[in-house]
């Protein structure tokens, strides 16, 4: 499954992965808003063997089949002390649901 994952411009190790042929324009309003300015990382191919950093490959090629995206948060912790977290962690805001 193709994907391509952009970084929020507002919010710090704050990721979207798109899937193939979805365009940022087409996230609900709430979610661009708070995302801001999205920048390209890269374009990725998923299958259930490949592993990523942070998140279950599983999950998001699920939530890139049922809502063409899967929004990645900040991690809670980081236990290699490399990341420069913020003290405290936001609350996850489901935005598929609409108004």
């Amino acid at each position: 499954m193709k994907c391509s994952v952009f970084r929020s411009g507002l919010k710090g190790f704050t990721y979207i992965f798109l899937a193939d042929k979805h365009k940022f324009e087409d996230l609900p309003a709430p979610l661009r808003e708070a995302f801001g300015e999205p920048e390209f990382v890269m374009s990725l191919e998923l299958t259930a063997e490949r592993k990523l950093a942070l998140e279950d490959v599983n999950q998001v090629m699920q939530n890139l089949i049922e809502y063409g995206y899967h929004l990645q948060m900040p991690p809670q912790e980081d236990a290699t002390g490399l990341l420069d977290l913020p003290e405290t962690a936001s609350i996850p805001i489901d935005f598929r649901k609409t108004q």
